[in-house]
């Protein structure tokens, strides 16, 4: 019987990841767009990056620490890092779609390789740990619905890790076999489109967090 429950836990996690990497977001382009222009397997790391960071946050918020990242100075410092940084990498991209370097001497992701794509990766996706927030309150959700033990709880987190995993591997593999017949223009466009879904997913966390701001002076 417990056995049957450690594989419910499981099995709900990667049926709530896979709903949450349908609602398609920068990262998901990110992995496409790289699978595009340098193959499967330098998509595979940046597929792994992402994993590994949301196993760090989903780790942290395991631990409490989203009660330190719903404190409003905390939120406010974290929005503007996280904001900065994806507005330049979406800007970067945009310019490096048009064979263009945002600062020529000082480039953000130098050398195209694994482990450069792998760091690009882990930034981009780090850019926002407000997310610790969500996912502490989603495990609380899932602990009294279920009355489940720390153990079930742990398989539910697996299971969305490894949704992670499987779908943006897909996407991976999609985008390097459509790079064999897309034009190059359409690649070259590709690359601007994230730079732009980068730079709105900025702006969003700047209005989030200006919306709040709004929200305490009503109060």
């Amino acid at each position: 019987m417990e056995g049957k429950n450690f594989s419910f836990a499981i099995l709900k996690g990667f049926r709530f990841g896979l709903l949450l990497q349908f609602a398609v977001g920068p990262m998901c382009l990110i992995v496409f767009q790289t699978a595009t222009a340098y193959g499967f397997i330098k998509g595979l790391s940046v597929v792994f990056a992402i994993a590994l960071v949301d196993a760090f946050y989903i780790a942290l918020s395991c631990v409490g620490v989203a009660a330190v990242m719903s404190r409003p100075g905390v939120q406010k410092t974290v929005k503007l890092i996280g904001c900065i940084v994806l507005v330049f990498s979406g800007v970067n991209t945009i310019f490096s779609a048009f064979h263009r370097n945002l600062l020529p001497d000082i480039p953000l992701f130098p050398d195209v390789t694994g482990g450069s794509l792998f760091m690009k990766g882990v930034v981009l996706t780090a850019s926002n740990p407000l997310t610790i927030i969500f996912w502490s309150g989603m495990f609380s959700t899932q602990m009294i619905e279920n009355n489940w033990k720390k153990e079930q709880l742990f398989l539910f987190a697996a299971g969305c890790v490894m949704a992670t995993i499987v779908f943006l591997t897909g996407v991976s593999l999609i985008g390097s076999m459509a790079s064999g017949f897309l034009p190059s223009a359409l690649i070259q466009l590709l690359n601007a489109v994230v730079g732009f879904v980068l730079i709105g997913f900025g702006i969003k966390l700047l209005v989030k967090k200006d919306n709040a701001r709004k929200t305490e002076e009503m109060a």
